[in-house]
């Protein structure tokens, strides 16, 4: 169904079409999916939540993880689960966020392996085990699609076959004038956008991977952002979406206050669908970040059925929320139209959520994330990072880092070895903060150089629920 436009409106788009088409660097596809995300923005299609309408999900709907039934001892049988599986990784974000060029799957997380090595590991060491062939899909954007290509040359010997595609190429709208930014003279990279990972879907029925995979009878997708080190193929998870027939399912896991600002699950009008902050009135959003009401989260692990997503591609029929996202790009002022891939949910059939442990949901964002992976509170193994059994409390420590750390090579640099933290609660960094060799910081840990000063602290210091402003408080 088309979206109803006023005249005013229409004419902003048939204006849009004539641009756009002169545009030879993208599809007809991106083209057309371009003009067609607009038309849905401008027409105020948006879903609007009526909030007393929104039901808490019943386990039937978000199932808890350790209700699912235990995978088949057989390892001809898992070997069948196996070969139905394709693993795809959300790889279009860049590393500049942590002062990297490229693309951010090749930051190395740990024992100089990236993001990109411990996947291709992880899938290895399963196709090895059970005789099986999961492929590895990157979808890429244009910002790291060069650099994607060079770097998987080096896994051409790997017990893997990897395929990349792209996601769709937008273009930035100028706000004032709904002109694509690229026909107002601006030729560089900034004229354009990759449009969120609800793209994801269109772009790989576009690219042609998803019939091919298909036709070698593949079944479930298994969709991650690159940098969640915890998104590891689960066995019980797939083998519960094979034998009920779900289409799609979404990862959540317990809210903790890190976390209230994530996408939830409701049940609305019958079916399970995201709702995220976005989307909230004002007067709710405070009772949108209670962890009473609303107590699970998405964690973008998403895994859904290639059938499923073919058929409806093919009939137009994912019509996700869009995410406004303005921007400014040299003075001027852009609007970018975005979707997200959690979105989907309430398109596809036996849809449900799965409540998993925390351990699923690790993600890399910031330096201070690195401190916690590289540290003795994870190992590493097979190109898994599990978490040490030595550490009593379930949660994480909290990590502040100051600009100092932002960047992965400074971070690197300020530490002569990343320090004990087993025992840690929770360490805020303040100014010129250098750390030696073999530190451990336990319990309440609050480190503040004073303005100008540089602040060592030294090879083997022990450090337990203190606040250090100088060396004399070492």
């Amino acid at each position: 169904m088309a979206p109803t436009l006023s005249s005013a409106d229409a004419e902003k788009i048939s204006m849009l079409k004539s641009d756009v088409a002169t545009l030879d660097q993208i599809s007809e596809n991106e083209k057309s999916g371009f003009i067609n995300l607009v038309a849905r923005y401008l027409s105020g299609e948006a879903q609007h939540i009526e909030w007393s309408k929104i039901q808490t999900p019943t386990d039937e709907v978000v199932v808890p993880y350790d209700t699912l039934a235990p995978v088949p001892e057989d390892a001809a049988e898992t070997k069948k689960l196996l070969d139905k599986l394709v693993v795809l990784k959300l790889n279009g974000g860049l590393g500049t966020t942590m002062g990297c060029t490229g693309p951010k799957s090749v930051i190395e997380v740990r024992n100089g392996l990236t993001f990109l090595d411990l996947i291709v590991i992880q899938i290895e060491t399963l196709n090895a085990k059970y005789g099986c062939n999961v492929p590895l899909l990157l979808m890429n954007s244009f910002n790291t699609h060069d650099d994607t290509l060079k770097i998987v040359e080096k896994y051409a010997n790997s017990k893997i076959d990897i395929h990349t595609f792209n996601q769709s190429q937008y273009p930035r709208l100028v706000v004032e004038d709904f002109k694509p930014l690229s026909s107002k003279g601006n030729t560089t990279k900034e004229a354009w956008y990759p449009p969120g990972h609800g793209d994801v879907f269109p772009a790989f029925k576009n690219s042609g991977k998803l019939d091919a995979l298909l036709s070698q009878g593949k079944e479930y997708v298994f969709v991650a952002n690159s940098d969640n080190l915890g998104a590891v193929v689960d066995l019980k998870i797939l083998s519960h979406l094979i034998t009920n027939k779900n289409e799609y399912c979404m990862e959540v896991t317990p809210k903790t206050l890190a976390d209230v600002k994530g996408g939830t699950l409701i049940s609305y009008e019958g079916k399970v669908q995201l709702l995220e902050i976005a989307q909230v009135a004002d007067e709710h959003v405070n009772e949108f970040k209670s962890i009473e009401k609303f107590k699970i989260f998405n964690t973008n692990n998403l895994w859904v059925n290639l059938q499923a997503i073919n058929r409806l591609v093919e009939g137009d029929a994912l019509k996700m929320e869009i995410i406004p996202n303005p921007k400014e790009v040299d003075g001027i002022k852009v609007l970018q139209l975005e979707t997200a891939a959690g979105a989907a949910i309430r398109f596809f059939d036996h849809a449900i959520g799965i409540n998993v442990p925390r351990s699923r949901f690790l993600p890399v964002k910031a330096t201070s994330d690195l401190l916690l992976v590289q540290s003795d509170l994870y190992t590493l193994s097979d190109g898994f990072v599990t978490r040490n059994p030595a550490r009593a409390n379930p949660a994480n420590p909290s990590i502040e880092l100051g600009p100092e750390f932002k960047k992965v090579a400074s971070f690197l640099s300020r530490f002569k070895s990343i320090p004990s933290i087993i025992d840690l609660d929770s360490l805020k960094v303040t100014g010129d903060v250098w750390f030696g060799a073999s530190i451990t910081l336990k319990g309440k840990v609050t480190i503040t150089a004073k303005s100008g000063v540089k602040l060592e602290i030294p090879d083997g210091a022990v450090i337990a629920d203190k606040e250090i402003n100088g060396p004399e408080d070492i």
